[in-house]
């Protein structure tokens, strides 16, 4: 997947557990609830795992139910939302291309089901 520029400055990820996949269709921002905060060398091993999604076909659906906003030490850089169902992830993040807004990632890669597992393992028991 194609992150944008100012991923490099990144020193903090927020995961947000998606409340409303609906609102994903047309909205402005990633919009759901904060599940963890990883910071210094996890942030950057999820950062890897993302850029690391191959390319997939897109399904129609896009209920996104994890995220990722991503922070440098005084500023929100970008936001991701993931459906892993469609394949489809949505960007938002400052003068970011639109051919880079909405991309696509094999959910069923190693690098997608390793993502999934450490937003899952936020989720208390």
């Amino acid at each position: 997947m194609q992150l944008p520029l100012t991923h490099g400055k990144t020193e903090l990820i927020e995961v947000v557990r998606i409340t409303d996949p609906v609102r994903h269709l047309s909205s402005d921002d990633l919009a759901g609830d904060t599940a963890a905060f990883w910071a210094g060398d996890q942030a950057q091993q999820v950062l890897s795992l993302i850029a690391d999604l191959p390319g997939s076909e897109r399904y129609r659906c896009f209920l996104p139910g994890w995220g990722v906003r991503a922070h440098d030490s005084t500023d929100q850089l970008f936001e991701i939302a993931f459906c892993f169902r469609c394949h489809g992830a949505r960007i938002w993040g400052p003068d970011l291309p639109v051919e880079q807004q909405g991309q696509t990632f094999d959910a069923e890669s190693p690098a997608a089901i390793e993502l999934l597992r450490r937003f899952r393992s936020c989720l208390p028991d």
